[in-house]
């Protein structure tokens, strides 16, 4: 597979058709700018990347960044793109069902009306939305896999954010025999149940959905932006002049391992 390096992660180069038509199995991450800072200070969150089967481009800035350096990524695939697009595909697919995984009390099954109405079945067979803190409660971890499980749902779509996400999709994968696909969305549960917007179309191709964001929710986000942002260009004049150093010795990547 066609793989352009950002930093330290390979992000596959497909097209969304590509995505769809290979993804029968496995865990898809969609890594952003902000994913990337992340990943040069996280081991852990390091580790449940280098986990993930497909890491596909969801930040406008990262094609900026591939064409600088001359590895040009062919499709931007947001998450909040690729799942009702993945929805889609599998309208006729009875044996492909999803459950949802996060938001805001009663947000993820107001999704699932949206969806399933527009999907015209019931391709989303379950929701939860976790107590702030789950992740660390593992009684409230136990629960949700055996959610999930009863549900029957061969795809779990999480949306809790980043690192939260991928976090416990790389600690739990290997519970969850049933689910053959899993899928980190960030807010689209959100965008789905049309709770939160998404940036106009001009924007996003422009590469300012950040700005966008940032306007909305100031408060939550302008560290991100505004403090940690900067410090990507950086980094990229590093890997440019070929001077940017992997943080994570291949050690690491053994001794990390994810917990029971």
């Amino acid at each position: 597979m066609d793989r352009v390096r950002l930093l330290n992660l390979d992000i596959d180069n497909l097209t969304m058709d590509e995505l769809l038509e290979r993804l029968d199995r496995g865990v898809v991450y969609t890594p952003n700018v902000d994913h990337l800072l992340q990943l040069q200070d996280d081991p852990s969150f390091f580790v449940a990347y280098e986990d993930a089967d497909f890491r596909v481009c969801d930040s406008q800035l990262l094609i900026f960044a591939a064409r600088v350096l001359g590895t040009p990524l062919r499709q931007k695939l947001s998450g909040s793109d690729l799942f009702p697009a993945f929805c889609r595909f599998h309208r006729n697919h009875s044996n492909v069902t999803i459950f949802l995984l996060g938001a805001r009390e009663g947000v993820a099954a107001q999704a699932q009306g949206r969806i399933n109405a527009r999907i015209g079945r019931q391709i989303v067979v379950g929701t939860y939305s976790p107590p702030f803190g789950f992740e660390n409660d593992q009684g409230e971890c136990e629960h949700i896999l055996q959610q999930v499980e009863r549900s029957g749902a061969t795809v779990l779509a999480v949306g809790l954010g980043a690192p939260k996400q991928e976090r416990f999709i790389h600690r739990f994968r290997s519970r969850l025999s049933s689910v053959r696909i899993f899928l980190a969305i960030g807010a689209t549960i959100d965008f789905e149940a049309g709770t939160l917007s998404r940036s106009p179309g001009l924007l996003s191709s422009l590469g300012l959905e950040w700005f966008y964001r940032l306007c909305r929710e100031p408060r939550r986000l302008w560290r991100r932006y505004l403090w940690k942002g900067p410090r990507f260009f950086w980094l990229l004049l590093l890997q440019r002049l070929g001077l940017y150093r992997d943080p994570w010795k291949r050690q690491l990547r053994a001794a990390v391992e994810p917990e029971d």
